[in-house]
C-alpha cells in the first residue's frame, strides 16, 4: 500500500459530526500512552502528523484521518489513565459506545496493547466488548522493539491467555521504531478495501 495523501478531516464527539462520505473506517483503540500516535505516523509514513503528547489522556475526540481519499483511520481517546476525571472517562465511554454501535462503515478495530506488559483490565474489557458486538478486531502489540527476542513468545502467550485467544491469527507484533508489522497492518486494511 502506498500512502499518497492524508488529512485530518474532523475531530468529532457525536454522531452528527462524523464524515458522511461513507468510506470504510478502521478504528484505533488502546490505553493512554500505548503508542497510537506513533502507530498512525508509522502507517502513514509521516513523522509528526498525529501529535504524540507528553500528557496521556490528551485525545478527547474521535479523530478521523482520511487516507488516500480512500478510507479513514479513526483515532479514539485513550482509556485507563488514572489522572483523567471520572466525568471525562464517562464521556469517553459514551463517545466510544455511540460510535461502535452506530457506525456501519467500521471495518475493523485495531486494539493496541503494550507488548511489554500484561494486558490491563481495560484492555480485556475492550476486547470482550468488541467480541460481544461481533466487531472484527486485530490485536496490535506495540513497542515490540523494547522486548528482547527471547521474550517474544512468552509475552505473546501472556496476551493470548489474558484475552482468552485460541490462536495468534489476529495478533500483529508492531514497532514504530523498526517498522515491524507495518506491512501486516496494510494487508489487514487491504483485505477490507478489496
Amino acid at each position: 500500500m502506498k500512502i499518497n495523501t492524508i488529512e485530518l478531516v474532523i475531530s468529532a464527539v457525536r454522531e452528527s459530526q462524523y464524515p458522511t462520505d461513507n468510506k470504510k473506517e478502521f478504528l484505533l483503540v488502546g490505553r493512554s500512552n500505548v503508542g497510537k500516535s506513533s502507530f498512525i505516523n508509522t502507517i502513514i509514513n509521516r513523522k509528526n502528523f498525529a501529535r504524540t503528547s507528553a500528557t496521556p489522556g490528551k485525545t478527547q475526540t474521535l479523530n478521523f484521518y482520511k487516507v488516500n481519499n480512500d478510507f479513514y483511520l479513526v483515532d479514539a481517546p485513550g482509556y485507563g489513565f488514572a489522572k483523567v476525571r471520572n466525568s471525562l472517562k464517562k464521556k469517553f465511554g459514551l463517545i466510544m459506545e455511540s460510535y461502535l454501535k452506530s457506525r456501519n462503515n467500521l471495518q475493523m478495530v485495531f486494539l493496541l496493547i503494550d507488548f511489554r506488559h500484561k494486558p490491563t483490565s481495560d484492555d480485556v474489557m475492550m476486547y470482550d466488548y468488541l467480541k460481544y458486538y461481533e466487531i472484527p478486531v486485530t490485536i496490535v502489540c506495540t513497542k515490540v522493539d523494547k522486548v528482547s527476542r527471547n521474550n517474544h513468545i512468552k509475552n505473546k502467550n501472556i496476551i493470548m491467555k489474558e484475552l482468552n485467544l485460541k490462536n495468534d491469527n489476529n495478533i500483529i507484533l508492531f514497532s514504530s521504531i523498526t517498522k515491524n508489522g507495518k506491512n501486516e497492518i496494510y494487508d489487514e486494511i487491504g483485505k477490507c478495501l478489496n
